[in-house]
């Protein structure tokens, strides 16, 4: 499935001299593909997170369509676009998302337990291995370093079944060895079919990528990934 934005914008008001509008994202166009990995880089605070929250459904645009396959993200109700993002998007936020009281495997099921969905156990299981944290599965988040956080974070997203991943700063916690895996991770859910974009700051991403753009103050760029590289 392809989330794919038409001439989207965020302005925010600002009250400098005289009050007047700014824009967090200027108007532009994206299509995060199914079966690819998308890099958006770029320096914190130029729009990169709000960029992927318009993309997630969290927060509407103030110009423009977001489409999820044929449907218009921010055509829907409340309740629909809920249910929408709890089906076809998986979001990994950069920041913490862990309920403290549940373990680790029970933050990971969480999502479908909430939505009365079968609980994917075993798929569970074999994330939580792939990421390198099976043997935390009864462990609480307080117990936890910011980057195994990070990657239950992740394999939640992985087993929500969902075609579309967005990843906020994913390794940003992360060491050399559990980076490759994550990225790894990522590039093995585009080969399965899933529309994965990364907000990251990663150069080994890089290596990952099918398309790669970079954002600077609102505005974003495709970048020439045999230059990028080089």
């Amino acid at each position: 499935m392809t989330i794919k934005a038409e001439k989207i914008s965020k302005q925010y008001f600002r009250k400098t001299g005289s009050a007047n509008y700014f824009y967090a994202v200027s108007p532009l166009s994206l299509e995060i593909r199914a079966g690819e990995v998308t890099l958006l880089m770029g320096r914190s605070g130029s729009g990169k997170t709000t960029l992927l929250n318009m993309l997630a459904g969290l927060l509407a645009p103030t110009e423009g369509r977001v489409w999820i396959g044929d449907t218009d993200l921010y055509s829907l109700d409340d309740k629909a676009l809920s249910r929408l993002r709890s089906e076809k998007i998986g979001v990994i936020p950069q920041s913490r998302s862990a309920i403290d009281t549940l373990t680790v495997m029970e933050n990971i099921l969480l999502p479908a337990k909430l939505y009365g969905k079968p609980l994917p156990a075993e798929s569970a299981r074999q994330w939580m291995n792939e990421l390198g944290i099976a043997h935390l599965q009864d462990a609480r988040p307080a117990e936890l370093s910011g980057g195994e956080l990070r990657r239950m974070a992740i394999a939640r997203a992985m087993i929500q079944g969902s075609d579309i991943l967005l990843a906020d700063e994913p390794t940003g916690d992360l060491d050399d060895e559990n980076t490759s895996l994550v990225l790894s991770a990522f590039r093995a859910a585009a080969h399965a079919g899933k529309a994965v974009l990364l907000v990251t700051h990663e150069k080994d991403a890089l290596n990952y990528a099918d398309q790669v753009y970079h954002m600077s103050a609102g505005v974003i760029q495709p970048v020439d990934q045999n230059k990028e590289q080089s």
